[in-house]
């Protein structure tokens, strides 16, 4: 064999270890990322099972707020669903976007039944009541710092898939940029708030 020939088996070699290594990368990217949805989905299941016991708390006390209390609990069955959906097809941008839809409505009705809450002293007072409010707050922050750990998993796998030259690989194999997790909360609702003394 001529030395041109080694050369260029070498060089084939390399490219041919080069490509394996680059695509058990993205399956490895693309496992952590199911692991980093995985850990949302624990937190939201969390706060979907304290729900149902909040409302029924409320209710007691709450016999004029039917419609709230309604609307909570059709916004957790929807979400429910919805995260069973984005679980099915992890990585499937619509799925995300149904998702962060149903966990805004659920929110919002979350956040109306903890108002009109206030208007209700023994409800306020309620230990059960307390606790329960505590429990989902805690859930809130998990679920975000999950969703942070979501995005910055997603952000590695999508720099992976466009950045050249691995991007050939990814065209190849047919890995697709992922979307990322959005806050659902409305730009009001990022506002700060305003203090006057």
């Amino acid at each position: 064999m001529s030395t041109t020939t080694i050369v260029i088996l070498v060089l084939l070699a390399l490219l041919l270890v080069w490509a394996v290594a680059t695509y058990n990368r993205f399956i490895a990217l693309r496992n952590e990322v199911k692991n980093a949805y995985a850990q949302i989905d624990v937190q939201l299941k969390r706060r979907y099972d304290l729900i149902p016991n909040l409302v029924e708390v409320a209710r007691a006390y709450m016999q004029h707020e039917r419609e709230t209390l309604q609307a909570v609990t059709e916004a957790r069955n929807q979400a429910i669903s919805a995260a069973r959906q984005a679980r099915a097809h992890a990585g499937d941008g619509s799925a995300l976007q149904a998702l962060a839809g149903a966990e805004a409505v659920l929110g919002a009705g979350l956040g109306r039944l903890m108002a009109v809450a206030e208007g209700y002293p023994e409800l306020k007072a309620d230990g059960e009541m307390r606790r329960l409010s505590e429990e989902i707050a805690s859930s809130e922050n998990r679920i975000g710092f999950a969703r942070q750990a979501y995005n910055d998993t997603v952000l590695a796998y999508n720099n992976a898939t466009q950045s050249f030259p691995s991007n050939l690989i990814a065209a190849l194999a047919r890995f697709a940029s992922l979307p990322m997790l959005e806050s659902t909360s409305s730009e009001q609702e990022r506002q700060a708030p305003k203090v006057r003394f």
